[in-house]
């Protein structure tokens, strides 16, 4: 093989490396921006607060851990990034409020109206209120969290 050939050819290699490496990131980055949303909470907690979720029926009108669609529903706020916008105190003084609307109004229909949890016993209040309190969304995408809980339980526009 001749010289002027294997600068060619490596030439060619070296750009196919760097558009790998390129792409590879580039995907790596547009993956990230995709899923917004994520836990702090340790395995033991997630588990416990699911357990409660799921036995209290809370999915009935909240979801947890899915992106956006809008051609599916639900009638009360999205928890995903809830953490972002309510501390751990709020939450778990929500959850143990007789009468939770009296800390945030909401113009849900009677039967969407979030119920009170104050007869939950205190220690799952306690983790479920840690579990959403972790459930946290990135900088980037904290306004349209913001935007949309705002929006459903007003029904008004947002503006910020």
């Amino acid at each position: 093989m001749k010289a002027g050939e294997k600068f060619v050819l490596g030439s060619i290699g070296a750009i196919l490396l760097f558009s790998v490496v390129r792409s590879e990131l580039h995907v790596k980055q547009e993956h990230e921006r995709d899923i917004p949303y994520y836990s702090t909470a340790s395995r033991e907690v997630a588990e416990k607060a699911n357990e409660i979720y799921r036995v209290n029926g809370c999915k009935e009108c909240h979801s947890l851990w899915t992106m956006k669609d809008m051609m599916e529903t639900v009638p009360a706020p999205i928890l995903d990034g809830i953490g972002s916008l309510r501390t751990e105190t709020w939450l778990y003084d929500y959850l143990s409020s007789g009468n939770p609307q009296s800390m945030l109004p909401s113009r849900l229909k009677k039967e969407y109206k979030m119920p009170s949890y104050a007869s939950l016993p205190e220690s799952d209040r306690r983790v479920l209120s840690e579990y959403l309190a972790s459930l946290k969304v990135k900088d980037w995408y904290l306004e349209q969290t913001r935007k949309a809980e705002y929006e459903k339980l007003t029904g008004q526009e947002y503006k910020k």
